[in-house]
């Protein structure tokens, strides 16, 4: 699946020198649509979803986590593949339930939910909202109560594990925001289950983002199987256990490999203890789906040296990819098209015109000279990109592209300064 060092990786095979989006030369892409450019692959979208689902339980639900890419095409795709949705936000239901996703396979995570939010999950019916903290509960309880209608939770617990990622993307220890604490957990269940318009229906943990080990995601399992079962003994028996997302993707050039068997490994790892206790698996993948499926394809305005180094100025910046500034996040960058020069002796800081010394894309990277014009792929730019872009220095968010195969779909226009005038 993944090529060496030149041969690019995934659905982004280089052809006669040029790098394909499956079928399409990208070079086709920036000439029709401009730069930057979201560019992603059906193809590979469909393949990772389909690991997911072909190695999880027959009764498993794979939530696709909204917040990794919310575009309304990709968001349908995976609808259409048989996902669930893992929203946190009234935003992200809107989109979920537009793109068709069934309200039965929605979860609503996240820590601050407002009135209207919770309201529009009631009204949709989803599978659960999930409680993190006391006074969450109590205000669902509140509105479930007024509406005379059931409210199905969970609860998201904190089970104070430690794992080796970015400590801004860790979100399973006890210093963290998230969730609450095992023993918290427990008794907002039972108030849940006294109440006559609650219904205590699942346990859900999340360690983080990017982690790669697997250990981790079994002990985060085993954790909410022995918690269930305490509740189960008091007379609360759960329908599933949620053991959220956060498998780590390969961004960097010598880690990349065949992800579908990772992917089943983690799915297989979590699945067992479970399995095994008799609930129901829901896991919530988000990176692992998209990341590797798009690229963000931007063009060289200008070379300038400055001292010892030199930069390549691009048209995308970080309002486009804010990862590589925020997390110091490594994406490996390919030239679109390869020329027969194998001299990579000039090392380049890729950065963007915006504003700021921390808007770069990459650092001390090695390419042949780079001149205005020449077009650079950011690989593994699918999952928190086009989703965390913004409007930082007036500039507009760029188009995204879906590739089919010979087929390309605009599935986003790209703003035009008409839409920085919004909301006057």
């Amino acid at each position: 699946m993944f090529g060496n060092e030149g041969m690019g990786y995934g659905r982004f095979l280089y052809h006669t020198n040029h790098l394909h989006c499956e079928n399409i030369p990208l070079t086709h892409l920036a000439q029709r649509f401009g730069t930057p450019l979201y560019v992603y692959s059906r193809a590979a979208i469909l393949e990772n979803a389909q690991a997911y689902r072909a190695h999880a339980p027959h009764a498993a639900r794979v939530c696709f986590a909204v917040k990794a890419n919310g575009n309304p095409t990709i968001l349908r795709l995976l609808a259409d593949a048989g996902l669930g949705a893992d929203v946190t936000s009234g935003g992200e239901l809107f989109l979920a339930l537009k793109a068709g996703f069934a309200p039965e396979t929605i979860i609503y995570s996240g820590v601050g939910k407002l009135h209207h939010e919770i309201e529009a999950a009631l009204a949709a019916q989803i599978r659960a909202l999930h409680v993190e903290s006391a006074m969450e509960l109590e205000l669902i309880a509140a509105i479930a109560s007024q509406r005379q209608q059931v409210a199905s939770i969970g609860v998201r617990v904190n089970p104070d594990i430690h794992v080796e990622t970015h400590p801004a993307i860790s979100t399973g220890a006890a210093q963290h925001k998230f969730g609450v604490a095992p023993e918290t957990a427990v008794t907002l269940l039972h108030q849940a289950a006294q109440h006559p318009w609650l219904k205590p229906v699942g346990l859900a943990a999340h360690l983080g983002s990017q982690i790669h080990e697997i250990a981790p995601f079994t002990a985060a399992a085993n954790f909410l199987v022995a918690l269930a079962d305490e509740l189960a003994s008091g007379g609360i028996r759960l329908d599933y256990l949620d053991v959220g997302g956060g498998l780590g993707v390969a961004y960097e050039r010598e880690k990349w490999e065949v992800k579908s068997e990772k992917i089943g490994e983690w799915v297989t790892a979590v699945a067992a203890p479970i399995q095994a206790a008799g609930y129901q698996l829901v896991i919530e993948p988000g990176r692992s789906i998209v990341a590797e499926a798009g690229v963000l394809l931007t063009q060289v305005v200008y070379t300038k040296p400055q001292g010892k180094k030199m930069f390549a100025i691009v048209d995308a910046a970080m309002n486009d990819l804010i990862r590589p500034t925020l997390y110091n996040a490594h994406h490996e960058i390919l030239e679109v098209r390869r020329t027969s020069k194998v001299d990579r002796t000039c090392t380049y800081d890729i950065v963007g015109p915006i504003c700021e010394t921390g808007d770069f894309l990459a650092r001390e990277r090695p390419f042949p000279p780079l001149a205005p014009g020449d077009l650079l792929a950011v690989c593994h730019a699918g999952a928190y990109g086009f989703a965390m872009s913004s409007n930082y220095n007036g500039r507009l968010r760029p188009a995204e592209v879906l590739v089919d195969g010979e087929n390309v779909h605009l599935i986003r226009q790209r703003q035009t300064y008409e839409h920085l005038l919004d909301g006057t």
